[in-house]
């Protein structure tokens, strides 16, 4: 966790205490993705999740993060949008079979899908990706991390700081200190060890303390975090951050030190996820705080694939970009174990926590924590975005649809709905399947959006 203590904006340059968090307020074989840059109107993914909304700022912050050009940076965002709609149609048509996709190059234009069964592999070059036959599924390779999950919550696990499904190389990987007490771990799990990796880590993870995006917000107790993304709950509007930078009932002040709301509800250790409502003074905007104070339009929530761009907005260190490593990480911080976050190559430091993480224009998640700092570099972790929509029953602020109710269609599908891969909805008469983990919303219809729905 990466978490600033302050007593007053005058304090800010403070040292951290030793809990510090961070708290603050496309593809190989499809030329029709990654061609041109100009091409993502002729791509249905591409078109729906809008990558063509990216500000200067944040392709200058993924021109230096990841070594890439203008071009590159915008070619890298449309082949990340066509990667996550195939990746999610191959992985209903694999089945049982699937095991993980990800992308890879410096404009993301070579998307690799594993399986299981060889007999897959022609189904999959025929979608323009690569083919990896590996002997686990993902649904193996998660169920024995879910084993380790639940054993970390009983007994703990401070000598074992991360482990994560890793789909690139097929293997549930334990980072431990010393390799003995990864294999504890294992053993009192007992997990296959063919499933798993062990490999000797010196990482430290730390939460990050310290309505917009990435602004500062300071608790009432002390502390600085940062808004993660706009957010409203009915008429109510707030914010989404995360968890352990504050508790329900904690009072909030705004980057003016204007008084701005309180926790309504937060969770953490378990999952990192908070939101905070916000008094008539503030208003939920569909934008992120990007380089330079520019704004950074939201236009949705889409899950991006493992090695996807992502950038991240925090009060402290501002604007920086990196790659998703991995999906369903646990790590444990001296306050105990957090499940279901995602591992970035994004650094972060005290005072970022809670802060967004946007992957083109769709979010991703809200700081948790991480080690290292933005000078050598580190590894951060996010809490989805989704699941914590879900939980609270939030509806992410986005100017993709607006707030009007959709046309009417009929069945089950629901805007402000946050559905995951393979679940069905009935609209228009039609029965649809869910591609991409997303929170629908109006213009999201299913007939509106193949890269997030498939009809059934």
């Amino acid at each position: 966790m990466l978490h600033r203590h302050t007593r007053a904006p005058a304090a800010l340059g403070a040292a951290a205490v030793a809990t510090a968090a961070l708290l603050v307020a496309g593809l190989s074989g499809s030329a029709s993705a990654g061609s041109a840059a100009t091409d993502h109107a002729r791509t249905p993914a591409a078109d729906a999740l809008r990558p063509d909304t990216a500000p200067p700022g944040l392709l200058t912050a993924m021109e230096r993060d990841l070594g890439v050009d203008r071009a590159q940076a915008e070619r890298r965002l449309v082949n990340e949008a066509e990667a996550g709609a195939t990746a999610g149609r191959l992985r209903l048509a694999l089945g049982g079979d699937f095991a993980g996709a990800w992308v890879r190059g410096a404009e993301s234009g070579t998307l690799t899908v594993a399986t299981t069964d060889a007999r897959d592999v022609r189904a999959i070059e025929a979608q323009g990706a690569r083919a990896a036959v590996v002997a686990h599924s993902l649904a193996e390779l998660d169920a024995a991390k879910a084993r380790l999950d639940r054993v970390a919550q009983r007994k703990g696990s401070t000598a074992v700081p991360v482990w994560y499904v890793d789909v690139r190389t097929n293997k549930v990987v334990v980072q431990a200190g010393r390799a003995s007490a990864g294999h504890a771990l294992l053993a009192a799990a007992g997990v296959d060890r063919s499933l798993t990796r062990v490999e000797k880590s010196a990482e430290q993870p730390r939460a990050l303390y310290d309505l917009r995006g990435g602004d500062a917000y300071y608790m009432g107790s002390g502390g600085r975090c940062s808004i993660g993304f706009p957010v409203t709950r009915g008429t109510q509007q707030g914010f989404a951050t995360a968890g352990h930078c504050g508790r329900a009932g904690t009072t909030t002040s705004g980057y003016n030190q204007v008084a701005q709301g309180t926790f309504q509800g937060s969770v953490f250790p378990g999952r990192d996820m908070a939101w905070v409502a916000t008094n008539a003074n503030w208003t939920a905007t569909p934008y992120v705080k990007g380089a330079g104070g520019q704004n950074v339009q939201v236009t949705g929530s889409t899950q991006a694939p493992v090695g996807a761009s992502v950038c991240r907005s925090g009060s402290t260190t501002g604007w920086h970009c990196g790659t998703v490593q991995q999906h369903n990480t646990s790590v444990t911080y001296p306050e105990g174990t957090i499940t279901g976050v995602t591992r970035t190559s994004v650094c972060a430091e005290p005072g970022d926590s809670g802060g967004a993480y946007i992957s083109g224009s769709q979010a991703q998640g809200v700081t948790s924590g991480g080690s290292g700092n933005c000078r050598s570099g580190g590894t951060t972790y996010f809490q989805p975005i989704n699941p914590l929509l879900q939980n609270y029953g939030l509806t992410l602020k986005t100017n993709g649809g607006g707030e009007e109710p959709p046309p009417p269609g009929g069945g089950t599908w629901a805007a402000g709905t946050v559905y995951q891969p393979g679940d069905t909805v009935t609209y228009g008469g039609a029965t649809y399947r869910c591609l991409q983990a997303h929170q629908a919303q109006p213009g999201w219809e299913p007939p509106n959006v193949p890269a997030l729905w498939q009809r059934a």
